[in-house]
């Protein structure tokens, strides 16, 4: 019977999933729909029961993108700033070269580069042609440091340098042939300078672990020093004495690793750097005159490698 269909089906609930005791409960809410119809609505010797349910389809996980690194966050003090720095792109493609955050502005670095070297005659063996040959040279270094970072992976700071080296050759003979041979004693070399520089440094992280960076520095440095040569010419005793002055602005690329959580090490190499230089001379008292000088460096320089360690706080 139509109308008893329809009674009943209006008491069938749509269900997402049916197990046997959701089919039960609405078997039994039917049927008891069904026992309060009228006579006349029982006259069917056969009854349906027609249970309906709605079918659903599972919505498919959505796909996880891809992270971009530019929109990573990481907590600085009680700023959040992006793990990426922004940089302008000035080729026509972009690579997907990344500077990632190794320093973040507002900390203090103190440094410290220190340098010591050591020669003697006793330590080397030489040619035969060389004889009776005593030498002892030393030279060495130190070079503090402090900066700021007034942005991320930038700073600038100041630099002192103090440098000083010996160099003494008790006695030195060479024997070629008859027609070449000579005899050289008692000279000594002593040297002394003190430097004052302002560094910028810019800081390219490699990761984001912040635990290694490469930097470039550019460093103009303002110095002053003296020297003395003392040999014997003529068995006279002659002592030239030189005062020194320059200015030069040195670029050195360079490698710092974080060995700990505030304790860096750095290493850096001089490859480009303009020098301008005047000197003084004068022999036993006497001014022999002075001259300025100016010149460029555009090689890598092995004896200038500098390796420091340093404090950030």
């Amino acid at each position: 019977d139509k109308s008893v269909f329809d009674n009943l089906r209006c008491h069938v609930l749509p269900m997402r999933k049916l197990n046997i005791i959701k089919i039960a409960a609405a078997i039994a809410v039917c049927a008891l729909s069904w026992a309060g119809a009228s006579a006349s609505e029982m006259s069917a010797d056969t009854v349906y029961l027609v249970v309906r349910d709605t079918v659903y389809i599972e919505r498919p996980a959505e796909p996880v993108l891809p992270v971009n690194p530019a929109d990573e966050k990481v907590i600085v003090g009680e700023d959040t700033v992006s793990i990426i720095l922004p940089e302008r792109n000035f080729g026509r493609y972009d690579r997907g070269l990344y500077n990632y955050l190794f320093v973040p502005r507002g900390r203090w670095a103190f440094g410290l580069t220190a340098s010591y070297g050591e020669f003697s005659s006793e330590d080397v063996q030489v040619l035969s042609v060389l004889s009776d040959f005593d030498f002892k040279g030393k030279m060495y270094s130190i070079k503090p440091s402090v900066s700021y970072f007034f942005r991320n992976n930038q700073s600038v700071g100041f630099v002192l340098d103090y440098s000083r080296g010996e160099a003494n050759l008790g006695s030195l003979s060479v024997d070629i042939d008859d027609d070449l041979s000579f005899n050289i004693h008692d000279v000594s070399y002593y040297s002394e300078s003190y430097t004052m520089s302002v560094a910028y440094r810019n800081y390219v992280g490699l990761g984001r672990e912040k635990r290694f960076a490469v930097f470039n520095e550019v460093a103009l440095a303002f110095g002053s020093g003296s020297s003395r040569f003392k040999r014997y010419y003529n068995d006279e005793l002659r002592d030239t004495r030189t005062s020194t002055t320059k200015a030069s602005l040195n670029f050195s690329p360079g490698l710092c690793v974080f060995i700990q959580d505030n304790v860096c090490f750095n290493i850096s190499f001089g490859v480009f750097g303009i020098k301008l230089e005047k000197e003084r001379q004068s022999t036993n008292g006497e001014d022999e005159g002075s001259r300025f000088s100016s010149g460029a460096n555009f090689r890598f320089n092995i004896f200038n490698i500098n390796f420091g360690i340093a404090v950030v706080i």
